[in-house]
């Protein structure tokens, strides 16, 4: 990571504190990390300039807002070509239904993670994407009964290197 500055401990308390509470004010996050708020402005705007701070957003509670089912779908892509895989990735990408997509190793290419009205929309979003002829040779589905962990942040202590 060419360009971007060495995290200190501070930082990554910042780093920490914004991903749960990302609407703290700036004077809470100077108390909870130890600065005083100018400080603490400085080095958030620097996070956020040096691309460690990618945006600030709501979490949405689903189940309060709508009914709706979440279903995640393993598809295999029939060739294995870079045009292929570009091919799949650019389309899916347009799909607002589909709210995470991972390229995979193992027995299957892709791991998409769909949120729909019902089962019934989710069915027509499949149907839309095989008749696009985007190389899908399959496809399973995996429809949630519950959510049990559902976390929104990481560990980012435990993933920096320490000193």
């Amino acid at each position: 990571m060419v360009g971007t500055p060495k995290l200190d401990r501070i930082d990554i308390n910042i780093l920490s504190t914004l991903q749960t509470q990302g609407n703290i004010t700036n004077v809470n996050l100077a108390e909870a990390v130890g600065l005083s708020p100018s400080p603490c402005l400085q080095r958030v705007k620097r996070l956020e300039k040096a691309g460690y701070i990618q945006n600030y957003r709501a979490v949405i509670n689903l189940r309060k807002l709508a009914e709706h089912v979440t279903v995640f779908t393993e598809v295999t892509l029939a060739d294995h070509r870079r045009k292929d895989f570009v091919r799949f990735e650019n389309e899916i990408r347009k799909h607002d239904n589909v709210v995470d997509c991972y390229l995979l190793s193992g027995g299957y290419d892709y791991l998409l993670k769909f949120v729909a009205r019902g089962v019934s929309q989710y069915q027509e979003i499949m149907e839309d994407l095989l008749e696009r002829n985007l190389g899908i040779d399959k496809y399973f589905s995996y429809i949630v009964i519950k959510p049990v962990v559902e976390k929104h942040s990481v560990p980012i202590q435990d993933l920096v290197d320490r000193d």
